[in-house]
Protein backbone atom coordinates (compact mmCIF):
# COMPACT_ATOMS: atom_id res chain seq x y z
CA UNK A 1 0.00 0.00 0.00
CA UNK A 2 2.46 2.26 1.20
CA UNK A 3 5.02 1.35 -2.25
CA UNK A 4 1.91 2.18 -4.45
CA UNK A 5 1.01 5.63 -2.65
CA UNK A 6 5.22 6.35 -3.36
CA UNK A 7 5.20 5.84 -6.57
CA UNK A 8 1.55 7.58 -6.86
CA UNK A 9 3.12 10.98 -5.40
CA UNK A 10 6.28 10.24 -7.30
CA UNK A 11 4.14 9.99 -10.41
CA UNK A 12 2.47 12.99 -10.01
CA UNK A 13 5.25 15.44 -9.12
CA UNK A 14 6.77 14.40 -12.71
CA UNK A 15 3.81 15.40 -14.15
CA UNK A 16 3.87 19.11 -11.99
CA UNK A 17 7.46 19.37 -12.54
CA UNK A 18 7.12 18.30 -16.41
CA UNK A 19 3.86 21.06 -17.09
CA UNK A 20 6.49 23.67 -14.93
CA UNK A 21 8.93 23.57 -17.33
CA UNK A 22 6.38 23.40 -20.58
CA UNK A 23 4.98 26.46 -19.17
CA UNK A 24 8.27 28.20 -18.15
CA UNK A 25 9.46 27.86 -21.69
CA UNK A 26 6.15 29.29 -23.07
CA UNK A 27 6.44 32.24 -21.21
CA UNK A 28 10.16 32.35 -22.29
CA UNK A 29 8.92 32.16 -25.90
CA UNK A 30 6.23 34.99 -25.51
CA UNK A 31 9.25 37.27 -23.46
CA UNK A 32 11.34 36.76 -26.65
CA UNK A 33 8.67 37.50 -29.33
CA UNK A 34 7.50 40.47 -27.44
CA UNK A 35 11.33 41.50 -26.82
CA UNK A 36 11.89 40.84 -30.70
CA UNK A 37 8.88 41.50 -32.52
CA UNK A 38 11.12 40.36 -35.63
CA UNK A 39 10.99 36.95 -34.54
CA UNK A 40 7.40 36.76 -35.68
CA UNK A 41 6.59 36.17 -39.37
CA UNK A 42 5.26 38.92 -41.18
CA UNK A 43 1.67 38.60 -42.14
CA UNK A 44 -0.19 39.64 -45.28
CA UNK A 45 -1.80 42.88 -44.90
CA UNK A 46 -5.53 42.63 -46.67
CA UNK A 47 -8.34 45.59 -45.80
CA UNK A 48 -11.32 44.15 -45.93
CA UNK A 49 -12.82 47.37 -46.90
CA UNK A 50 -10.67 48.09 -49.52
CA UNK A 51 -11.24 44.69 -51.51
CA UNK A 52 -15.00 45.20 -51.11
CA UNK A 53 -14.69 48.51 -52.65
CA UNK A 54 -12.80 47.15 -55.38
CA UNK A 55 -15.00 44.85 -56.05
CA UNK A 56 -18.18 46.46 -56.13
CA UNK A 57 -17.11 48.82 -58.75
CA UNK A 58 -14.22 46.33 -60.91
CA UNK A 59 -15.48 45.66 -64.61
CA UNK A 60 -14.69 42.09 -65.90
CA UNK A 61 -11.24 42.34 -66.78
CA UNK A 62 -10.21 43.81 -63.16
CA UNK A 63 -12.85 41.84 -61.51
CA UNK A 64 -10.74 38.83 -62.95
CA UNK A 65 -7.58 40.17 -61.60
CA UNK A 66 -8.88 40.47 -58.46
CA UNK A 67 -10.16 36.87 -58.41
CA UNK A 68 -6.75 35.57 -58.99
CA UNK A 69 -3.94 37.56 -56.69
CA UNK A 70 -2.18 34.35 -56.44
CA UNK A 71 -1.69 34.20 -60.29
CA UNK A 72 -1.11 37.68 -60.74
CA UNK A 73 0.92 38.41 -57.76
CA UNK A 74 -0.78 41.66 -57.24
CA UNK A 75 -0.37 43.86 -54.16
CA UNK A 76 -2.08 47.25 -53.37
CA UNK A 77 -1.65 50.49 -51.00
CA UNK A 78 -4.17 53.39 -50.61
CA UNK A 79 -3.07 56.06 -48.55
CA UNK A 80 -6.39 58.56 -47.60
CA UNK A 81 -4.77 61.46 -46.10
CA UNK A 82 -7.00 63.84 -44.44
CA UNK A 83 -5.69 67.37 -43.60
CA UNK A 84 -6.15 69.18 -39.80
CA UNK A 85 -7.34 73.04 -39.64
CA UNK A 86 -3.38 73.77 -40.18
CA UNK A 87 -3.00 71.71 -43.04
CA UNK A 88 -1.04 69.11 -41.63
CA UNK A 89 -1.70 65.91 -43.55
CA UNK A 90 -2.41 62.85 -41.63
CA UNK A 91 -2.31 59.17 -43.56
CA UNK A 92 -4.30 56.20 -43.46
CA UNK A 93 -2.77 53.18 -45.35
CA UNK A 94 -5.52 50.75 -46.54
CA UNK A 95 -3.86 47.75 -47.77
CA UNK A 96 -4.66 44.35 -50.40
CA UNK A 97 -2.29 41.43 -50.06
CA UNK A 98 0.68 43.36 -49.92
CA UNK A 99 3.61 40.82 -48.00
CA UNK A 100 7.17 42.64 -47.89
CA UNK A 101 8.45 38.89 -48.15
CA UNK A 102 6.44 38.56 -51.61
CA UNK A 103 9.21 39.24 -54.16
CA UNK A 104 8.64 41.43 -57.18
CA UNK A 105 11.13 43.10 -59.23
CA UNK A 106 11.36 46.88 -58.50
CA UNK A 107 12.66 47.86 -62.15
CA UNK A 108 13.17 51.41 -62.45
CA UNK A 109 11.12 51.78 -59.02
CA UNK A 110 14.97 51.83 -57.42
CA UNK A 111 15.50 55.16 -59.17
CA UNK A 112 14.19 57.05 -56.71
CA UNK A 113 16.13 56.30 -53.68
CA UNK A 114 19.18 56.16 -56.02
CA UNK A 115 18.52 59.89 -56.93
CA UNK A 116 17.14 60.90 -53.22
CA UNK A 117 20.80 59.59 -52.01
CA UNK A 118 22.58 61.39 -54.90
CA UNK A 119 21.16 64.35 -53.96
CA UNK A 120 21.81 64.07 -49.88
CA UNK A 121 25.81 63.46 -51.18
CA UNK A 122 25.87 66.65 -53.46
CA UNK A 123 25.64 68.39 -50.22
CA UNK A 124 28.80 66.90 -49.31
CA UNK A 125 30.47 68.07 -52.07
CA UNK A 126 29.26 72.22 -51.98
CA UNK A 127 32.81 72.82 -50.22
CA UNK A 128 34.40 72.55 -53.60
CA UNK A 129 31.99 74.51 -55.55
CA UNK A 130 29.52 71.50 -56.72
CA UNK A 131 26.22 71.91 -57.41
CA UNK A 132 23.74 69.19 -59.22
CA UNK A 133 24.13 71.76 -62.00
CA UNK A 134 27.92 71.15 -62.24
CA UNK A 135 29.24 69.06 -65.43
CA UNK A 136 29.61 64.87 -64.16
CA UNK A 137 32.02 63.59 -66.39
CA UNK A 138 32.62 59.98 -66.28
CA UNK A 139 35.47 57.64 -66.99
CA UNK A 140 35.93 54.08 -67.25
CA UNK A 141 37.74 52.30 -64.42
CA UNK A 142 36.87 48.60 -64.53
CA UNK A 143 36.02 46.24 -66.78
CA UNK A 144 32.20 46.46 -68.39
CA UNK A 145 32.14 50.63 -67.79
CA UNK A 146 31.79 53.19 -70.08
CA UNK A 147 32.55 56.58 -69.91
CA UNK A 148 30.06 59.84 -70.37
CA UNK A 149 32.30 63.18 -71.48
CA UNK A 150 29.25 65.34 -73.14
CA UNK A 151 25.24 64.85 -73.36
CA UNK A 152 23.57 66.27 -76.10
CA UNK A 153 19.95 66.41 -74.82
CA UNK A 154 20.93 69.12 -71.83
CA UNK A 155 20.79 72.91 -72.50
CA UNK A 156 24.60 72.82 -72.29
CA UNK A 157 25.60 69.59 -73.77
CA UNK A 158 26.97 68.39 -70.59
CA UNK A 159 26.17 65.79 -68.03
CA UNK A 160 24.28 66.50 -64.33
CA UNK A 161 23.33 65.32 -61.56
CA UNK A 162 20.53 67.30 -62.22
CA UNK A 163 19.67 66.29 -65.69
CA UNK A 164 19.94 63.05 -64.92
CA UNK A 165 17.24 63.01 -62.34
CA UNK A 166 15.07 64.99 -64.96
CA UNK A 167 15.55 62.26 -67.59
CA UNK A 168 15.06 59.39 -65.07
CA UNK A 169 11.31 60.53 -63.83
CA UNK A 170 10.10 61.54 -66.98
CA UNK A 171 11.08 58.74 -69.38
CA UNK A 172 12.98 56.17 -67.02
CA UNK A 173 15.88 56.38 -68.72
CA UNK A 174 18.33 53.29 -67.52
CA UNK A 175 21.44 55.60 -68.46
CA UNK A 176 20.76 58.45 -66.24
CA UNK A 177 20.20 56.22 -63.22
CA UNK A 178 23.32 53.97 -64.06
CA UNK A 179 25.00 57.17 -63.95
CA UNK A 180 23.66 58.06 -60.44
CA UNK A 181 24.20 54.45 -58.59
CA UNK A 182 28.22 54.99 -59.78
CA UNK A 183 28.21 58.26 -58.40
CA UNK A 184 26.76 57.50 -55.40
CA UNK A 185 28.59 53.87 -55.22
CA UNK A 186 27.24 50.11 -54.00
CA UNK A 187 28.04 50.15 -50.55
CA UNK A 188 27.30 54.24 -49.71
CA UNK A 189 23.59 54.07 -51.06
CA UNK A 190 22.45 50.69 -49.21
CA UNK A 191 24.16 51.88 -46.06
CA UNK A 192 22.25 55.23 -46.30
CA UNK A 193 18.66 53.59 -47.35
CA UNK A 194 19.45 50.98 -44.37
CA UNK A 195 20.51 53.79 -41.88
CA UNK A 196 17.58 55.52 -42.35
CA UNK A 197 15.18 52.48 -41.32
CA UNK A 198 14.96 50.59 -44.91
CA UNK A 199 16.54 47.25 -44.54
CA UNK A 200 15.08 45.04 -46.83
CA UNK A 201 16.27 47.61 -49.67
CA UNK A 202 19.12 45.95 -51.64
CA UNK A 203 20.26 47.75 -54.50
CA UNK A 204 23.36 45.98 -56.32
CA UNK A 205 22.57 46.79 -60.18
CA UNK A 206 23.07 49.09 -62.68
CA UNK A 207 20.64 48.44 -66.09
CA UNK A 208 23.34 47.40 -68.25
CA UNK A 209 24.73 43.73 -68.76
CA UNK A 210 27.35 43.04 -65.77
CA UNK A 211 28.46 40.80 -63.53
CA UNK A 212 27.74 41.07 -59.59
CA UNK A 213 31.81 41.69 -59.57
CA UNK A 214 31.75 44.52 -61.66
CA UNK A 215 28.55 46.20 -60.28
CA UNK A 216 30.34 46.30 -57.21
CA UNK A 217 32.75 48.59 -59.12
CA UNK A 218 32.12 51.93 -59.74
CA UNK A 219 33.62 54.39 -62.17
CA UNK A 220 35.69 57.46 -61.43
CA UNK A 221 34.00 61.09 -61.81
CA UNK A 222 35.22 64.60 -62.65
CA UNK A 223 33.37 67.33 -61.47
CA UNK A 224 34.22 70.38 -63.84
CA UNK A 225 32.95 74.08 -64.46
CA UNK A 226 34.36 76.13 -67.41
CA UNK A 227 36.92 73.10 -67.70
CA UNK A 228 38.13 73.38 -64.81
CA UNK A 229 37.95 70.74 -61.89
CA UNK A 230 36.07 71.11 -59.20
CA UNK A 231 36.40 68.02 -57.45
CA UNK A 232 37.52 64.33 -58.55
CA UNK A 233 35.93 61.15 -57.15
CA UNK A 234 38.14 58.24 -57.34
CA UNK A 235 36.81 54.62 -58.63
CA UNK A 236 35.34 53.01 -55.45
CA UNK A 237 34.73 48.81 -55.24
CA UNK A 238 32.03 47.75 -52.66
CA UNK A 239 32.93 45.56 -50.42
CA UNK A 240 29.24 45.79 -48.27
CA UNK A 241 27.59 41.81 -47.66
CA UNK A 242 23.93 41.36 -48.72
CA UNK A 243 21.89 38.33 -46.90
CA UNK A 244 21.31 36.12 -50.04
CA UNK A 245 19.95 33.04 -47.61
CA UNK A 246 16.01 33.48 -49.18
CA UNK A 247 16.58 31.88 -52.61
CA UNK A 248 14.06 33.59 -54.90
CA UNK A 249 12.65 31.80 -58.30
CA UNK A 250 10.17 32.93 -61.03
CA UNK A 251 8.83 31.78 -63.57
CA UNK A 252 9.77 27.98 -65.11
CA UNK A 253 11.92 29.25 -67.81
CA UNK A 254 13.78 32.15 -69.27
CA UNK A 255 15.92 33.20 -72.18
CA UNK A 256 19.83 34.26 -71.39
CA UNK A 257 21.65 36.95 -72.32
CA UNK A 258 22.91 34.46 -75.21
CA UNK A 259 18.99 34.19 -76.17
CA UNK A 260 19.52 30.87 -75.48
CA UNK A 261 15.99 29.17 -73.32
CA UNK A 262 16.89 27.72 -70.25
CA UNK A 263 14.33 25.01 -68.97
CA UNK A 264 14.07 26.03 -65.43
CA UNK A 265 12.43 29.11 -63.20
CA UNK A 266 14.87 32.47 -63.04
CA UNK A 267 16.95 33.04 -59.99
CA UNK A 268 16.67 36.44 -58.64
CA UNK A 269 17.74 35.71 -55.20
CA UNK A 270 20.83 38.31 -55.90
CA UNK A 271 18.69 40.91 -57.50
CA UNK A 272 17.44 44.50 -56.71
CA UNK A 273 14.92 44.18 -53.80
CA UNK A 274 12.27 47.32 -53.03
CA UNK A 275 9.21 45.93 -51.06
CA UNK A 276 6.30 47.89 -52.11
CA UNK A 277 5.47 49.25 -48.16
CA UNK A 278 9.37 51.25 -48.33
CA UNK A 279 8.40 52.13 -52.01
CA UNK A 280 5.20 54.26 -50.80
CA UNK A 281 7.23 54.97 -47.45
CA UNK A 282 10.15 56.78 -49.14
CA UNK A 283 7.97 58.55 -51.91
CA UNK A 284 5.53 59.99 -48.95
CA UNK A 285 9.13 61.15 -47.05
CA UNK A 286 9.63 63.23 -50.19
CA UNK A 287 6.61 64.84 -50.38
CA UNK A 288 5.54 64.87 -47.04
CA UNK A 289 8.92 65.04 -44.91
CA UNK A 290 7.37 66.26 -41.67
CA UNK A 291 4.66 62.92 -42.20
CA UNK A 292 7.83 60.65 -41.59
CA UNK A 293 10.14 60.49 -38.29
CA UNK A 294 13.23 62.29 -39.06
CA UNK A 295 15.65 59.34 -38.85
CA UNK A 296 14.01 58.01 -42.36
CA UNK A 297 13.70 61.87 -44.40
CA UNK A 298 16.29 62.31 -46.84
CA UNK A 299 18.39 65.38 -46.04
CA UNK A 300 16.84 67.44 -48.94
CA UNK A 301 16.80 71.10 -49.41
CA UNK A 302 13.76 73.55 -50.59
CA UNK A 303 15.26 73.62 -54.05
CA UNK A 304 16.04 69.76 -53.93
CA UNK A 305 12.68 68.80 -53.19
CA UNK A 306 10.77 71.84 -56.20
CA UNK A 307 13.24 69.86 -58.13
CA UNK A 308 11.94 66.00 -57.32
CA UNK A 309 8.51 67.77 -57.49
CA UNK A 310 8.50 69.24 -60.88
CA UNK A 311 10.21 66.54 -62.34
CA UNK A 312 8.01 63.57 -61.04
CA UNK A 313 4.97 65.27 -61.95
CA UNK A 314 6.56 66.79 -65.70
CA UNK A 315 5.28 65.21 -68.49
CA UNK A 316 7.53 64.48 -71.48
CA UNK A 317 5.73 67.12 -74.17
CA UNK A 318 6.75 69.81 -71.30
CA UNK A 319 10.21 69.42 -71.87
CA UNK A 320 12.37 71.10 -73.88
CA UNK A 321 15.89 69.31 -72.94
CA UNK A 322 15.45 66.80 -73.56
CA UNK A 323 12.80 67.12 -76.44
CA UNK A 324 10.75 63.91 -76.67
CA UNK A 325 9.03 62.66 -79.66
CA UNK A 326 5.79 62.27 -77.67
CA UNK A 327 4.22 59.30 -80.07
CA UNK A 328 6.51 57.14 -78.22
CA UNK A 329 7.20 59.10 -74.67
CA UNK A 330 3.09 60.21 -74.61
CA UNK A 331 2.90 62.09 -71.58
CA UNK A 332 0.93 59.06 -69.31
CA UNK A 333 4.45 57.45 -70.45
CA UNK A 334 5.30 56.59 -66.48
CA UNK A 335 1.82 57.77 -65.53
CA UNK A 336 -0.03 53.93 -64.82
CA UNK A 337 -2.88 54.72 -62.74
CA UNK A 338 -5.48 56.33 -64.14
CA UNK A 339 -4.26 57.77 -67.91
CA UNK A 340 -1.84 54.80 -69.15
CA UNK A 341 -3.43 55.47 -73.05
CA UNK A 342 -1.11 57.20 -75.34
CA UNK A 343 -4.68 58.45 -77.11
CA UNK A 344 -5.96 60.19 -73.78
CA UNK A 345 -4.53 63.39 -72.74
CA UNK A 346 -4.25 64.15 -68.57
CA UNK A 347 -6.45 67.44 -67.94
CA UNK A 348 -4.61 69.87 -66.80
CA UNK A 349 -6.58 70.41 -63.30
CA UNK A 350 -4.75 66.80 -62.33
CA UNK A 351 -1.13 66.10 -61.48
CA UNK A 352 0.85 62.77 -60.67
CA UNK A 353 3.97 62.69 -59.10
CA UNK A 354 5.24 59.36 -59.19
CA UNK A 355 8.08 56.46 -59.95
CA UNK A 356 7.37 53.86 -62.08
CA UNK A 357 8.71 50.32 -63.11
CA UNK A 358 8.32 47.35 -65.49
CA UNK A 359 10.19 44.14 -66.09
CA UNK A 360 10.56 40.80 -66.24
CA UNK A 361 6.36 41.12 -66.51
CA UNK A 362 6.20 42.96 -63.16
CA UNK A 363 4.65 46.39 -63.24
CA UNK A 364 5.06 48.89 -60.28
CA UNK A 365 3.63 52.26 -59.90
CA UNK A 366 4.18 54.46 -56.42
CA UNK A 367 2.01 57.65 -57.20
CA UNK A 368 0.59 60.84 -55.15
CA UNK A 369 -2.29 61.91 -57.15
CA UNK A 370 -4.04 65.41 -56.46
CA UNK A 371 -6.86 67.23 -58.50
CA UNK A 372 -6.39 70.86 -58.03
CA UNK A 373 -9.93 71.93 -59.10
CA UNK A 374 -11.95 69.37 -57.12
CA UNK A 375 -8.98 69.68 -53.98
CA UNK A 376 -8.50 65.87 -53.99
CA UNK A 377 -4.78 64.35 -52.93
CA UNK A 378 -4.38 60.61 -52.41
CA UNK A 379 -1.45 58.07 -52.83
CA UNK A 380 -1.48 54.88 -54.45
CA UNK A 381 1.15 52.15 -54.67
CA UNK A 382 0.49 48.64 -56.69
CA UNK A 383 2.21 45.90 -58.29
CA UNK A 384 1.67 43.54 -60.43
CA UNK A 385 2.69 40.28 -62.39
CA UNK A 386 1.42 39.54 -66.45
CA UNK A 387 2.64 36.87 -67.48
CA UNK A 388 0.44 34.19 -68.53
CA UNK A 389 3.54 31.84 -70.58
CA UNK A 390 5.99 32.01 -67.11
CA UNK A 391 8.43 32.54 -70.12
CA UNK A 392 11.12 35.49 -68.61
CA UNK A 393 12.80 37.49 -70.99
CA UNK A 394 10.80 36.78 -74.30
CA UNK A 395 8.78 39.88 -74.24
CA UNK A 396 5.91 38.63 -74.11
CA UNK A 397 4.04 39.74 -71.36
CA UNK A 398 0.51 41.03 -71.21
CA UNK A 399 1.05 44.85 -70.18
CA UNK A 400 -0.98 46.24 -72.18
CA UNK A 401 -4.05 43.74 -72.42
CA UNK A 402 -4.02 43.28 -68.49
CA UNK A 403 -1.23 45.06 -66.53
CA UNK A 404 -2.27 48.66 -67.40
CA UNK A 405 -5.58 48.60 -67.29
CA UNK A 406 -5.38 47.03 -64.19
CA UNK A 407 -3.49 50.47 -63.01
CA UNK A 408 -6.82 52.54 -64.37
CA UNK A 409 -9.37 51.10 -63.34
CA UNK A 410 -7.60 50.80 -59.91
CA UNK A 411 -7.04 54.20 -59.83
CA UNK A 412 -10.55 55.40 -61.12
CA UNK A 413 -12.38 53.53 -58.90
CA UNK A 414 -10.28 55.18 -55.67
CA UNK A 415 -10.80 58.74 -57.61
CA UNK A 416 -14.11 58.17 -57.90
CA UNK A 417 -14.45 56.73 -54.21
CA UNK A 418 -12.51 60.32 -53.56
CA UNK A 419 -14.16 62.84 -54.98
CA UNK A 420 -17.57 61.90 -52.55
CA UNK A 421 -15.54 60.83 -49.70
CA UNK A 422 -16.46 63.80 -46.85
CA UNK A 423 -13.53 65.57 -45.08
CA UNK A 424 -13.37 67.79 -42.29
CA UNK A 425 -11.09 70.45 -44.00
CA UNK A 426 -10.28 70.97 -47.55
CA UNK A 427 -6.40 70.75 -48.72
CA UNK A 428 -4.19 73.86 -49.60
CA UNK A 429 -2.37 71.98 -52.36
CA UNK A 430 -0.56 75.47 -53.35
CA UNK A 431 2.49 73.86 -52.38
CA UNK A 432 2.30 71.61 -55.56
CA UNK A 433 1.17 74.00 -58.10
CA UNK A 434 4.68 74.34 -60.07
CA UNK A 435 5.43 76.46 -63.04
CA UNK A 436 6.38 73.67 -65.35
CA UNK A 437 8.19 76.54 -68.00
CA UNK A 438 10.62 77.27 -64.88
CA UNK A 439 13.49 75.14 -65.22
CA UNK A 440 13.58 73.90 -69.33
Amino acid sequence: MRRNLYLYLVHKQSIIMCNLFLYRQQAVWLFLLLLCPCLVPAQEKTDSWLQQLLNSKAPPLLQKVLNHPDSFQYQLIYTEINRDANNRPHFKNHYLHVDRNRYFNPASTVKLPTALVALEKLHSLRKYGVDRRTHMLTDSSFSSQSAVWSDSSSADGYPSVEHYIKKIFLISDNDAYNRLYEFVGQAALNRTLWSKGYPDIRIVRRFTPMSEEENRHTNSIRFEKNGTLLYQQPAAYSDIPFNYNKQVLVGNSFYDRYDSLIHQPMDFTRHNNFPLEDLQQVLQSVLFPQSVPASKRFHLSDEDEQLLYQYMSEYPSESQHPRYDTTTYFDSYTKFFLFKDGRQKIPSNIRIFNKTGWSYGYLTDAAYIVDFDKKIEFMLSGVIYVNRDGILNDDKYEYEETGYPFFKEVGRIIYEYEQNRKRSHQPNLNKFVLDYNAIP
